[in-house]
């Protein structure tokens, strides 16, 4: 299961981008994150998708966060990258 968190300041690139993780059978938790259980398959053709696509659209301050909760490991794009703080995670 992927958790995907973002903070995107472009109405229609924040738009756009809830829209594909719906399609991609994400489940809304919050405003800005999403459950994705779904297969691998799906799962690592989101994350190309997310960095080909959507990540060459960020400006400054946005992110995105995608914690890949049965590998304990956690992927970030945009802003995110430049925070170096650890992230803990739990059984």
């Amino acid at each position: 299961m992927l958790v995907v968190s973002y903070d995107i300041s472009d109405n229609k690139l924040r738009t756009r981008f809830a829209k594909m993780l719906s399609k991609h059978g994400g489940v809304r938790l919050q405003y800005s994150v999403f459950e994705i259980n779904n297969s691998k398959r799906i799962q690592d053709i989101l994350k190309v998708k997310i960095e080909a696509v959507f990540a060459k659209e960020f400006e400054g301050s946005d992110s995105i966060f995608i914690f890949e909760t049965d590998l304990h490991r956690a992927t970030k794009y945009g802003n995110a990258i430049h925070r170096d703080q650890e992230l803990i995670f739990f059984d």
